[in-house]
């Protein structure tokens, strides 16, 4: 196996994990949560969406969740956007990176956000435009590559064309997402070969979802790969709330006891992203994360 010396870890715990959860976090706990995590070595926190509040209640408080943290110059804030009136939310609060979201899957993307792929395609191509003259970093996230809940197995051209209509719409990376956390290392390897074929592993993130507890043998596939960008969220937090049984984000903490055991240098603190861990979990349901159901135990 030839893996990488180092690692980029991106954590989407305050805005992917979060979105699933039932009870609203305090947005002073949400601020404090994120100040802790700056203080972790992440390079890059995803910090809230700037979606309807009728989507996704919890997290309705973007605004002024984005305006109070305090912002550590080594840390990228990024936030979801899905529209123009998104976008000028974001950039009011002067967010550096704006997410992108559409899906391989025809049916999730309706069910996601009411809208085709094809009716999808100009509104965030019109949100990159006006953000890259903002001088902002824009980020795309591809959903169900792996999976779809409702039509299950998902062309690997489909993901190839919209992979490439974000890049020429501006993205400077690509989130890879396995929604529903079905994938296998057999088909990462497999789906990595096709997407390697026409996009520098430096623009690919890999976004694993721990649903069926094969996400870290995931991530050592696609490090055998090259690729260097992982999506994660502290203690496993997350999932997609339009997809059942999609709980489960592949978790910092286990992900970093992984790495750091393998000699792959990340630049984070382990032991701070564990504080971390246990200063959310007071305002959410138990962590799911191996290190965290240790660390339980043992209190």
């Amino acid at each position: 196996m030839n893996f990488p010396n180092q690692v980029n870890i991106k954590e989407v715990g305050p805005r992917d994990g979060l979105q699933n959860e039932a009870e609203l976090v305090p947005a002073d706990a949400k601020i404090e949560w994120i100040n802790m995590l700056s203080d972790t070595g992440a390079p890059y926190i995803e910090i809230s969406s700037f979606v309807h509040p009728d989507w996704i209640p919890q997290l309705k408080d973007a605004t002024e969740v984005a305006k109070k943290i305090k912002r550590n110059p080594d840390v990228t804030y990024a936030a979801l956007v899905p529209n123009n009136k998104g976008l000028d939310r974001a950039l009011e609060v002067d967010v550096d990176e704006i997410c992108l979201f559409l899906s391989a899957s025809e049916s999730h993307n309706k069910n996601n956000i009411n809208k085709t792929i094809n009716q999808t395609l100009p509104i965030i191509e019109n949100v990159s435009r006006k953000a890259k003259q903002s001088n902002k970093q824009v980020r795309g996230y591809v959903s169900t590559v792996f999976g779809c809940p409702y039509e299950g197995a998902i062309d690997i051209e489909k993901v190839i064309s919209i992979c490439d209509k974000l890049l020429t719409m501006g993205a400077d990376e690509i989130s890879i997402g396995d929604t529903i956390g079905v994938a296998d290392p057999v088909q990462v390897d497999r789906v990595l070969t096709e997407l390697l074929k026409y996009f520098p592993k430096e623009k690919l993130t890999m976004h694993f979802h721990d649903t069926r507890g094969t996400a870290l043998a995931n991530v050592l596939v696609s490090l055998n790969h090259g690729i260097t960008n992982f999506d994660s969220a502290v203690g496993g937090l997350g999932g997609c709330p339009y997809a059942k049984g999609a709980s489960g984000n592949l978790a910092t903490d286990d992900l970093l006891y992984m790495l750091h055991r393998m000699g792959i240098e990340t630049g984070m603190n382990i032991d701070k992203v564990i504080e971390s861990a246990l200063y959310i979990e007071n305002y959410v349901s138990n962590l799911s994360s191996h290190q965290m159901k240790i660390i339980n135990s043992e209190r």
